[in-house]
């Protein structure tokens, strides 16, 4: 296994015993587990039919005090690759995921590095998946790749015609390190949209990479990471696309797209077709995201509103109000039971995805709030503000932990790496600050 893909893996062995004419094509064939931590899940890796396959089995309403023997058998009613001899391991795999939900992570950060990053504003910042390395975007039309503990760059991305507004790994399934800069318009070839990139979201399936890109063109365009091969053109908004998403389904086939025309349209990824479009909001759409099992959508708007749509029924089952000026960003959690809002009111607000309510006023910043981010394990929000500073707050409470100060301008982008233990703060001023919480500094990490 390549370093950090598995948190823990079982391999099995087989009772089975195969007949002078080979097992049946159909077969399935468990060979191992691997943990996932965030959100808590257990990944299957079968064979059948001498293919190597995976499923996953989420459990999204995990806790430390989730009954483990009933949980176990629940599974092993609905999957038939848990067998009686896998009973235990199951449960082990478990109970290790409720003492990772267990841990306290109370603990200050501190600032480990300043990097002045770039010559011009950083746009954007994203870890790769074991927080080892960063990459950052900017104005000055470069990519740069960083060492997260020495603070060294690893490399420059250069060539770009015009400003990198986003940037990202191969989260969530990669293994290995894959970057991709849209927001280039030499990323595939110099002619991929017929006005400027604006935004990007980047999605990796078990078997396929893609890469959406929206633009001021008014189209999506959905490339194959790999060839650049563009497998479709998107259009229908009447005005141009500012974010776009891709599901977090295993076979990536559903695509959502945010627009100044006010709507968001959802999009078969197969066949190019637009299957529905989300109507409601009364000004331009800002942010547009999926939970976890893709049962849900958010959308912030200028209208000072976050929608969020059933996609069972494709309607609106809840208007989040509350804010005083515009929703600039929106998340879910990693389980997708909490939505959080970014304002340019200065304050965030965390609410139940399922009722609609808002549990959680985070008030403190003196400018506009830009970013919005929960830490994989859901228990903490990470701001970033024009009034300088970023804030990492308490989830349950609403309360300001703790003030991430130092930048001398703006801060357009912040994020957590998977443990939780890291903050990448991109500024105005030209710089990124490492910030690393102080007591976890040699605990053993796991990764998937």
């Amino acid at each position: 296994m390549e370093p950090g893909a598995g948190a823990a893996c079982a391999r099995s062995g087989s009772s089975w015993k195969p007949s002078v004419y080979g097992p049946p094509r159909n077969m399935m064939k468990l060979k191992r587990f691997l943990l996932r931590y965030y959100p808590p899940g257990i990944m299957l890796e079968y064979e059948k039919g001498g293919e190597l396959k995976t499923k996953s089995i989420d459990l999204l309403d995990l806790s430390p005090e989730t009954d483990t023997e009933k949980l176990v058998a629940v599974i092993r009613e609905t999957e038939p690759l848990i067998t009686e001899s896998r009973t235990a391991q199951l449960k082990q795999l478990i109970c290790r995921l409720q003492e990772k939900l267990s841990q306290q992570d109370d603990g200050r950060f501190y600032l480990f590095k300043t990097l002045q990053a770039h010559i011009l504003p950083l746009t954007n910042v994203a870890f790769n998946k074991s927080g080892s390395r960063f990459i950052t975007g900017s104005y000055d039309r470069t990519c740069r790749i960083w060492d997260t503990i020495s603070g060294e760059e690893l490399q420059t991305l250069e060539g770009h015609k015009n400003v990198v507004y986003a940037v990202a790994f191969n989260n969530p399934y990669g293994y290995s390190d894959f970057v991709l800069i849209p927001g280039s318009d030499m990323m595939w070839s110099s002619k991929i949209h017929s006005a400027r990139y604006y935004c990007c979201l980047v999605y990796f399936t078990q078997s396929r990479d893609k890469v959406a890109t929206g633009s001021f063109d008014k189209t999506c365009k959905l490339w194959c990471a790999e060839t650049g091969k563009c497998f479709h053109t998107y259009r229908g908004h009447t005005a141009e696309i500012v974010l776009v998403t891709l599901s977090f389904n295993t076979d990536g086939n559903q695509l959502v797209t945010g627009s100044f025309d006010h709507t968001a349209s959802l999009w078969d990824v197969v066949s190019g077709r637009r299957v529905h479009m989300l109507i409601g909001h009364t000004a331009e759409i800002s942010s547009v995201q999926f939970n976890w099992d893709c049962s849900l959508i958010a959308t912030g708007s200028i209208d000072k509103t976050c929608k969020v749509w059933d996609m069972r029924n494709m309607k609106c089952m809840a208007t989040l109000g509350g804010h005083q000026a515009e929703v600039l960003d929106v998340c879910f959690n990693y389980t997708g039971q909490l939505i959080a809002t970014a304002s340019a009111d200065g304050t965030a607000r965390v609410y139940s995805a399922a009722t609609g309510l808002c549990i959680a006023r985070l008030e403190g910043h003196d400018g506009e709030i830009s970013k919005i981010c929960f830490n994989p394990k859901g228990s903490h929000i990470l701001t970033a503000s024009a009034d300088k500073t970023a804030r990492l707050w308490d989830v349950a409470s609403g309360s300001c932990l703790q003030v991430l100060g130092g930048h001398t301008d703006e801060i357009f982008s912040c994020a957590f790496n998977y443990e939780s233990d890291i903050i990448i703060t991109g500024s105005k001023d030209n710089t990124c600050k490492i910030w690393r919480m102080q007591w976890r500094d040699d605990v053993e990490q796991y990764y998937l």
